[in-house]
């Protein structure tokens, strides 16, 4: 059976214009393989170190007012809450009995002391012995004694600030028996304030007074707290191997109380580091790595070894060089050796391929429209034999 030569034409016209459509669309898929991700190159930036604990405030000075003696109370000077001076009297306790014997102990003192200039002017006249005259002294010196004894006992029944500070709640009222030991009230100098908390025995010899420290609080939301290093610990405890590191903060507002707890970050001297995107980092087990852009704009794993972490960034020690190219958004879709395309750079760059097998995707469409068109003069011509 022969085939119509027409026919035939169109049958290789149509079989060619599909081949061609075909290569065509091998460079457009090509292209559509190429992911599409985020890229940023490795460079040195300013760096910090920092190590965050959690610490306890602790008042400059803190102090639970006691009384010395049992006593009733007589007076009270002060309310809770009080801000009061060095010296400034808080309670008075009962003090008849000792005011009485002052009395006393103060007459007497000054009959002995009368005696004795009498005597020191016969002793002068060699009318009495010199051993007289030594008696009286010693009289009049134990009559002295006693009136300061006394005078002690009276001033340990007035109870004054140690120094200057802010009183805490009032425990005690006017006619309230005190003894030894009974808590008055607490008083603490907030003026500054101490933050004690613990230090890795690792980042012992890169601790010094001075250094710069910022805290935060639950209590105070998006306040920070700026302080120094006051003085580190002699001592390594044994059983946390931690060292405890004391911070010295200014509190004018008197914000910060003895017993918060706060977040300390201590900062370290700044230097220059190999910091990466902590977004960038895939973490499997124990085991951190990058993608790494090839010049081919395909992609490998690089193993890395990751130092401190801080806003966002991460501190490369090892497995990256200065010029690297990662990517940094677009890692959940990656595999070793998979083709990308940076959408953060330009389309086109020197050395690049430009867009063109893009671009030519739609080139195959109008021969494919054309393709059904060229059919019927085919059909025609078998047609006609009949």
């Amino acid at each position: 059976m022969r085939i119509p030569t027409g026919l035939g034409a169109a049958c290789a016209l149509a079989i060619a214009l599909t081949l061609a459509a075909c290569g065509d669309d091998a460079p457009a898929r090509d292209g559509a393989r190429a992911l599409a991700v985020t890229t940023q190159p490795v460079r040195m930036q300013p760096w910090s170190d920092t190590v965050q604990a959690l610490g306890t405030v602790k008042a400059r000075e803190s102090v639970t007012l006691t009384a010395k003696v049992s006593e009733t109370v007589e007076d009270v000077h002060f309310d809770s809450g009080d801000l009061v001076e060095a010296g400034a009297p808080l309670i008075t306790l009962s003090g008849r009995q000792q005011r009485a014997g002052l009395a006393e102990a103060q007459a007497a003192a000054n009959e002995a002391e009368r005696l004795y200039q009498r005597q020191a002017n016969l002793a002068e006249q060699q009318l009495i012995a010199r051993a007289a005259l030594d008696s009286q002294r010693a009289t009049r010196d134990a009559a002295n004694a006693r009136v300061a004894q006394i005078r002690a006992q009276l001033s340990d029944r007035v109870i004054r600030a140690p120094f200057s500070g802010v009183l805490g709640l009032r425990q005690v009222s006017p006619g309230t028996l005190v003894t030894p030991g009974t808590a008055i009230a607490t008083l603490d100098d907030t003026s500054r304030v101490y933050v004690d908390f613990p230090v890795p025995e690792a980042a012992l010899a890169h601790l010094a007074a001075g250094q710069r420290l910022t805290a935060t609080s639950a209590a105070y939301p998006g306040r920070e707290f700026e302080g120094t290093v006051a003085t580190v610990a002699s001592r390594v405890d044994p059983s946390t191997r931690a060292v405890t590191v004391r911070g010295e903060f200014a509190n004018p507002d008197r914000a910060l109380r003895p017993g918060m707890l706060m977040q300390v970050t201590l900062i370290r001297p700044e230097r220059e580091a190999l910091l990466v995107p902590e977004i960038a980092v895939v973490q499997v087990g124990n085991s951190s790595f990058v993608y790494r852009v090839r010049a081919d704009d395909t992609v490998e794993r690089a193993d890395i070894q990751i130092g401190s972490r801080r806003n966002g960034m991460a501190e490369v020690l090892s497995g990256l060089a200065v010029g690297d190219r990662i990517v940094v958004d677009g890692t959940g879709k990656l595999r070793p050796g998979e083709k990308v395309r940076a959408t953060a750079e330009p389309a086109t760059r020197p050395g690049d391929p430009g867009p063109g097998p893009v671009a030519a995707t739609p080139a195959p469409a109008a021969p494919a429209e054309a393709a059904p068109a060229e059919p019927e003069p085919a059909t025609e011509q078998a047609r006609r034999p009949d």
